[in-house]
């Protein structure tokens, strides 16, 4: 039982370090008195100026409840609304509960916190979802899944409830790239309803506190190997006349940018050794002599070029390794079996190692451009061929120095994965 005039963060450093610091909730557990078991579903709507639509969404959903003989509560959390909307929604019978800091994922996480279902059913407050129909999340749900998410593009999309732009563009490329960089099932990873177990949802370490919540609660659950599966869900035009609260451009990035972040992998592994590999493959092509392909030829400055790519490619690898084991520390990531074999054999010592063998190799090259030019009596030099061996040389140097310094920052994190691995 929760005590009126709970809140979420205190005081004090425990207080600083929650994530739901200076996010305050007050209500009247009176409804809730006398309970000897908690109740089995919540049904959460973020709530921010939702007077035309809130009176609507909460009696679907008291009706839903009331119909399927479901022990559950109409949860709305508000967060700053000026128009009225918590005392509708606590006329139409839902429990309102007031969320100080701002945003879309601050509101779900206060909503989440607060709520007193075993599983919580979320779902946007301007009566675009129908929560008259929530069976198919309540049998899954109770079948054993952790999360349920609704598919609008299989349930259907109503004219004029989505614009062009994310029905055909938005949502399908960010789902798309979810699905690659997760090895996800899920086809609309943005879908405003969903369900989740409560408890399971606390443990998540959810922070997001725009829309890209909605991103991040489908990434933490699927690297945490949750149970996850989608129903088809039917999204309706909103039935407010205000601007929706969501920009497409700015909100779409923030989605992409936590893809990306929390994808060490796509974002810097691949792409790197994509570039070393061809770097390295092209500079020992042209490294005998010109290149010719068809009319094309390709010689000292696309070696150049093919320099700075395998540079360039060895330091995005490096970072990947240094973003995934930080990741990790963070507990942001979990601990791939690759990554905990890399660290139980890497050590500074051979990091270090390593480096200095690369560089080595590059400094002879460098001393045999310069014996070379010394047997000349210091006069000019043919440049194409001495650039043959300078670049290489150049190329190796640098790639093992940043191996070296690398190494040093991997020995400062100092992760033990034994104790996290499997």
């Amino acid at each position: 039982m929760l005590p009126a005039g709970l809140h979420f963060g205190g005081s004090g450093k425990a207080a600083r370090a929650s994530p739901y610091y200076s996010i305050w909730i007050q209500f009247d557990p009176a409804s809730h008195r006398n309970r000897d078991r908690p109740l089995e579903f919540t049904i959460l709507m973020p709530c921010l100026n939702e007077a035309e639509t809130i009176v609507t969404c909460v009696q679907k959903a008291r009706g839903f409840l009331q119909q399927a003989a479901i022990d559950g509560e109409v949860l709305v959390a508000d967060n700053g609304s000026s128009d009225g909307s918590p005392e509708l929604a606590r006329s139409a019978g839902a429990r309102v509960v007031p969320i100080a800091q701002k945003g879309y994922g601050s509101a779900l996480r206060g909503g989440l916190a607060a709520a007193l279902g075993r599983f919580v059913i979320l779902g946007d407050a301007d009566d675009s979802y129908d929560f008259s129909r929530l069976e198919d999340f309540v049998t899954a749900l109770r079948a054993g899944n952790t999360l349920v998410i609704g598919n609008r593009f299989r349930g259907g999309i109503l004219p004029g409830a989505m614009p062009p732009l994310h029905r055909y563009l938005g949502n399908p490329v960010l789902s798309f790239i979810g699905r690659l960089f997760f090895s996800s099932r899920l086809g609309d990873f943005h879908c405003g309803l969903r369900g989740v177990e409560r408890a399971a949802a606390l443990d998540l370490g959810l922070t997001a506190q725009g829309m890209e919540f909605a991103s991040e609660m489908i990434v933490k659950a699927t690297l945490a190997g949750w149970r996850i599966t989608e129903v088809p869900t039917v999204l309706s035009p909103a039935g407010r006349t205000r601007p929706p609260h969501l920009r497409s451009w700015r909100d779409g990035w923030r989605h992409l940018r936590y893809l990306l972040m929390m994808s060490p992998r796509w974002l810097m592994l691949y792409p790197g050794l994509l570039l070393a590999g061809l770097g390295t493959v092209a500079e020992a092509a042209i490294l005998r002599g010109t290149v010719v392909i068809g009319a094309v030829g390709f010689d000292i400055h696309t070696m150049l070029y093919a320099g700075a790519a395998t540079v360039l490619g060895v330091q995005l690898v490096l970072f990947s390794l240094v973003a995934r084991t930080i990741g990790v520390v963070k507990k942001l990531l979990p601990i791939t079996p690759s990554l905990a074999r890399f660290l139980n054999v890497f050590s500074l010592e051979r990091g270090i190692l390593l480096g200095l063998s690369l560089s080595s190799a590059g400094l002879a090259l460098a001393a045999y451009s310069v014996d070379t030019w010394a047997r000349v009596r210091l006069e000019a030099l043919d440049p194409e061929a001495m650039m043959r061996v300078a670049i290489p040389s150049v190329t190796l140097i640098l790639s093992g120095a940043e191996i070296i310094f690398a190494s040093f920052i991997l020995g400062f994190i100092d992760i033990q994965p034994q104790g996290e691995a499997g």
